[in-house]
């Protein structure tokens, strides 16, 4: 994160005695990206955060990738595949995936187990409900419309708080997520034209310390074994002799941290402004983009809705989240949608949209899309809640989907 915070007690020098009222030393842990090279923070542990006392290979649930083939866009209605007892890690339907990012959706009523990802950092975005992120760094509590960056290798649990199944669009990147490195300064402050700021950012402001022993934590890390997700990944558990959520202190530029859509300032202009005005994040090979209520073009011949387009480098995701789509009235997009309009098709507003926006200077709707740079496979869940009818609804006489 491009800035600095202090959280808890850390003594005034780095590496130097910082003592427990027993008087044994606190443990330092620096955790850090680009081996030293790049952001960092610095931890004080009651024990060693090294000390484990058993490792096993631990089988997670199997997933698998297939290509788009045939290629075509697709509609996947993520809501059918909400079911109770599902946590928010385990319990991940995933939907679409390269070896650049995974894309999974969870209707979640129960917490997580505490799992550690070492191959790249998570982005959640919460559609509904409410969640509690809980890491050696602190508690960040998160609502409908948060985002939250979980770095890399960060040991976490995920509590669905409220009355209400807590559902994520998780985004599990094979690298590290942050800002658009054109929205910083070289120094890594928000610069003006950034579409939000530091005082947007949320992080852990107070330690959280759990005792226990004998405490397990899954791990997802890289393996040359491969898996049927194509994922080159392998999990392990580890059990580690004291709970690792025993740091009284930190400072650095590396935690977890959030950051609500309502907060994000949208770019406008008098003609229809493209895609990447709406970049939030960005990652290894791809972007993530966020399109919030917003005023809309104010030309006097201005057509509001998205000119038909075909992104030949990129696939596109758009998960639906609040709001009307005007441009897609007709094409059975609603709720907790996602579409997929792939590399390769050309794609755009519903038929007879853009006569419908002349005039319109306001659209309310709310919507994540993740742009990818290599194809997303189709993953098992997607051909649970997929809707076929929905690459003809271009095509169909008044635009109704077949079916």
């Amino acid at each position: 994160m491009p800035y600095y915070r202090s959280v808890g007690e850390v003594p005034r020098k780095r590496h130097t005695q910082f003592r427990q009222p027993d008087g044994t030393l606190y443990t330092e842990e620096l955790m850090g990206q680009e081996g030293f090279s790049a952001d960092s923070s610095l931890l004080y542990h009651r024990h060693a955060p090294t000390a484990i006392v058993a490792a096993e290979a631990y089988e997670p649930p199997t997933v698998t990738r297939v290509p788009n083939l045939p290629l075509k866009p697709r509609h996947l209605r993520t809501h059918q595949l909400d079911h109770a007892g599902a946590d928010p890690i385990l319990g991940r339907r995933y939907l679409l995936a390269n070896d650049d990012v995974r894309i999974a959706y969870v209707s979640a009523d129960r917490p997580s187990p505490l799992f550690r990802d070492a191959t790249g950092d998570h982005c959640l975005y919460l559609e509904s409900g409410s969640l509690r992120v809980e890491s050696p760094f602190g508690a960040l509590d998160a609502v409908a419309g948060d985002y939250v960056i979980i770095p890399t290798s960060t040991i976490h649990r995920l509590v669905p708080t409220g009355d209400k199944p807590a559902r994520l669009l998780a985004i599990e990147a094979a690298g590290h997520v942050g800002p658009p490195k054109r929205y910083l300064s070289v120094r890594g402050q928000f610069l003006e034209h950034s579409p939000y700021c530091e005082r947007d950012v949320r992080g852990p402001d107070a330690p959280l310390l759990v005792d226990g022993s004998d405490v397990e934590v899954l791990v997802r890390h890289r393996s040359r074994a491969g898996r049927p997700d194509g994922s080159g990944t392998a999990w392990t558990r580890h059990t580690y002799a004291h709970h690792p959520f025993d740091v009284v202190g930190w400072d650095g530029h590396l935690y977890p941290w959030a950051f609500s859509t309502h907060d994000f300032e949208p770019i406008t202009g008098r003609i229809h402004q493209p895609p990447p005005v709406h970049q939030t994040f960005q990652g290894p090979n791809f972007v993530i983009c966020s399109f919030v209520p917003r005023k809309v073009d104010y030309h006097p011949d201005a057509i509001p809705v998205p000119y038909h387009h075909h992104n030949v480098d990129s696939d596109e995701m758009l998960f639906y989240t609040g709001g009307n789509y005007e441009a897609r009235r007709g094409s059975g997009i609603g709720q907790g949608s996602i579409s997929l309009h792939p590399s390769g098709f050309t794609h755009g507003p519903q038929p007879g949209a853009a006569e419908r926006s002349i005039g319109v200077d306001f659209f309310d709707e709310l919507a994540v899309m993740v742009d990818t740079f290599r194809p997303l496979d189709l993953c098992d869940a997607a051909d649970e809640c997929e809707d076929p009818a929905y690459a003809w609804t271009w095509a169909r006489p008044g635009n109704t989907p077949a079916g």
